[in-house]
């Protein structure tokens, strides 16, 4: 019973990891499931009795990647108090997971209108988060408050990273300093 049990979760890893590595090879809009089965070595229909649906699989894929590539941690950031410092922590830790979450980031903001909802939503309330925990401290409001919060969204998107480094060919360290710059030009000016 423990053995085919344990065959069971081996294929199971298998599907998952196959399909992780489809989504950052190709995309999720051009990975199929007869792709995924002839990757991990089962057939099709060994896909749908470990993953009826979309979801199911989605689900397993991106908890299995994120377990690969845990994202910098936003309790740590909340920890700095003084909101400069709290910024280039947060895009310094951010900028150095790029380097190895942007393959597969780049292709599931692409790809993101083909996937489950639960995808995005998960994506925009991680960023939300995070803009949030960045923001403390700049006593910003109205209008102020929107730029910065636009500013700190641009700044920490793995696309920011890609443009200015992957492409751009600066290092980790000048992109954090010129989106350091960045964000800090939408804060008013604090009265001394």
């Amino acid at each position: 019973m423990r053995a085919r049990k344990d065959a069971v979760d081996q294929t199971r890893t298998r599907i998952t990891e196959a399909t992780v590595r489809l989504h950052e090879d190709v995309g999720p809009a051009a990975t199929t499931v007869s792709a995924i089965a002839e990757l991990a070595g089962v057939t099709r229909l060994t896909v749908y009795r470990h993953f009826p649906d979309d979801d199911a699989l989605i689900a397993a894929c991106s908890a299995h990647w994120r377990a690969l590539h845990p994202a910098p941690d936003l309790a740590a950031w909340g920890a700095v108090p003084d909101p400069e410092e709290r910024l280039r922590r947060a895009l310094t830790e951010t900028y150095a997971w790029a380097r190895t979450a942007a393959p597969m980031l780049s292709k599931i903001h692409r790809d993101i209108d083909t996937m489950p909802a639960f995808v995005g939503e998960r994506i925009a309330h991680d960023r939300q988060a995070r803009v949030a925990a960045l923001m403390k401290g700049f006593g910003c409001r109205g209008r102020a408050a929107t730029r910065l919060s636009a500013a700190i969204a641009h700044a920490l998107h793995v696309g920011t990273w890609e443009s200015l480094c992957d492409r751009g060919g600066l290092r980790d360290d000048e992109a954090v300093e010129l989106m350091t710059a960045a964000v800090l030009a939408a804060v008013p000016a604090r009265a001394e």
